[in-house]
C-alpha cells in the first residue's frame, strides 16, 4: 500500500514488459475501458519519433559517406572500398525502414538538406579539409543518395 498522500505506482512504473501484455490482452477483447490510454498514446508517440531518428540519422550517415568518398582524396585509396560499403549498409537501412513506413520519405525529403549539412559538418571536423573544399548545399538529390546503383 502507498504510503498516505501518495499515488499507489502503475503497473507501466513496475513491470513494463507486464504492461503491454495486459494492454495487448485488453486491445485483443476490446476492453476498451480497463486500458491505460495515458500511458498508450505517449508509447505510440514515441514510437514514431524513434523510427523518423533512426531514418533520418542513417541518412545523415550515408551523406557523410558519400562527402568522404567524394572529397578526401587522402584516404580515398585506403578508406574508398570501407566507405562504399558503408553507404550500401546506410541505403539498406533506410530500404527496410522505408519498406515498414513508407510515409517516412516525406518526412526524409524535407530533412535532406538539414542531413547534409549535419554530414558535411561532421565530415569537415573527420577530414580536417577546410570549409570552402566541400559545397554547402548537396550536388546530388535524396533519390541519387537513396539509390544503390549511383555511385
Amino acid at each position: 500500500m502507498a504510503p498516505v498522500g501518495e499515488q499507489p505506482h502503475s503497473l507501466y512504473e513496475q513491470d513494463y514488459q507486464g504492461w503491454i501484455g495486459k494492454t495487448v490482452q485488453l486491445l485483443r477483447t476490446r476492453d476498451f475501458d480497463q486500458i491505460d490510454l495515458e500511458n498508450l498514446i505517449e508509447e505510440i508517440e514515441s514510437l514514431g519519433r524513434s523510427e523518423k531518428r533512426a531514418v533520418l540519422s542513417y541518412l545523415i550517415r550515408l551523406c557523410e559517406h558519400l562527402l568522404k568518398l567524394k572529397y578526401w582524396e587522402s584516404e580515398w585509396e585506403n578508406c574508398s572500398r570501407q566507405w562504399q560499403q558503408e553507404i550500401a549498409n546506410f541505403r539498406l537501412e533506410i530500404e527496410l525502414i522505408l519498406e515498414d513506413s513508407p510515409s517516412l520519405k516525406n518526412y526524409l525529403q524535407e530533412q535532406f538538406i538539414g542531413a547534409y549539412q549535419k554530414a558535411r559538418r561532421r565530415f569537415l571536423a573527420t577530414s580536417g579539409l577546410p570549409e570552402q573544399a566541400v559545397p554547402k548545399a548537396p550536388n546530388f538529390t535524396l533519390e541519387q543518395a537513396l539509390d544503390e546503383w549511383w555511385l
